[in-house]
């Protein structure tokens, strides 16, 4: 009688295992084939199952975290694709006019006999030449930085004189423009970590962007402060700020938060001597190197401050 009971028993546990492994093995078909589907299809869907078994709903909850990682990474690909497509559409139209202007002026130069008019097309083709090649260099800065492989080597920079360097190298510009600009620069050797070739790229971009659209007035000033001591230390934080203003026509209509974004204003402030791109090229720099950089309106003027920490 025992046997029986045992032997009854043993086969309603055969029967209840088969059926179990059954259950398993057709979500798990179920499974493959929501990833086949998956793979094949442009979908945010997730993986289902109908049952919840201990360690199925705890395989199904790993490849949904996977999967939902996936989606993310795509997205992040597709919005980064599109961000560059958008860039190359609106710069091929900046490319495109000084090209139309260049062939213009060798048409005149070729057939212009004054000398003082072929000197006057010369340097109006060296100006075009020259904001082509900016707008080529600004294109390839801004394809480097959204590439996830760029990195920049820090190392000890005197930002002092690096910044007079760079106000320096503006020099014929300026006097070409009738521009004398107010520059205070302390004497003091100001030291932080920084890239030096990316710190001077970030200081002729917010430079340039004055030149390019502001008045004929620009201050450069550069001076420290003293933001406090670290906790638990007598050392105070000393940090360096760079200010870079310019008197502006219509401030009610600038928008200082949006003034680091791509092509910002694009139809009003791009010029054939702008790419677009130099503010939103200097913010990631500097916020890659640890600064810190905002945009502000005062007393119609409009300001540049980049600060740094000391080192």
């Amino acid at each position: 009688m025992i046997w029986k009971i045992l032997t009854a028993v043993l086969a309603i546990i055969v029967i209840i295992m088969a059926a179990v492994l059954l259950k398993i093995r057709a979500q798990l078909r179920d499974i493959n084939d929501q990833l086949d589907f998956l793979y094949e299809n442009d979908t945010n869907m997730l993986i289902g199952t109908d049952t919840n078994l201990i360690y199925l709903g705890q395989f199904k909850q790993r490849v949904n975290r996977f999967v939902e990682q996936w989606h993310k990474k795509r997205a992040e690909a597709a919005k980064k694709e599109q961000m560059i497509s958008d860039t190359y559409t609106n710069l091929s139209h900046d490319i495109r006019t000084p090209l139309t202007s260049l062939d213009g002026y060798f048409q005149l130069l070729k057939d212009e006999k004054d000398e003082k008019l072929q000197a006057h097309y010369i340097g109006i083709i060296q100006e075009r030449i020259a904001s082509l090649k900016d707008i080529l260099e600004e294109l390839f800065m801004f394809t480097k930085l959204k590439n996830d492989t760029f990195n920049l080597e820090m190392d000890k920079c005197c930002v002092s004189r690096l910044l007079k360097q760079t106000v320096f190298s503006y020099y014929d510009e300026w006097k070409m423009r009738g521009i004398e600009p107010v520059v205070d620069i302390c004497d003091e050797q100001i030291f932080i970590l920084a890239n030096t070739q990316a710190l001077k790229r970030v200081f002729q971009n917010v430079i340039k962007n004055g030149l390019v659209h502001g008045k004929s007035d620009i201050e450069i000033k550069l001076y420290t402060i003293d933001s406090g001591k670290n906790a638990g230390s007598d050392r105070e934080n000393k940090v360096v700020n760079i200010v870079v203003s310019n008197t502006i026509d219509d401030p009610e209509n600038i928008d200082t938060s949006q003034v680091f974004e791509r092509f910002y204003k694009a139809d009003e402030a791009r010029s054939v001597t702008s790419s677009g791109l130099g503010l939103s090229i200097a913010k990631e720099l500097v916020e890659r190197m640890g600064g810190k950089i905002h945009a502000q309106i005062e007393d119609n003027r409009f300001c540049i401050n980049i600060s740094y920490r000391i080192i």
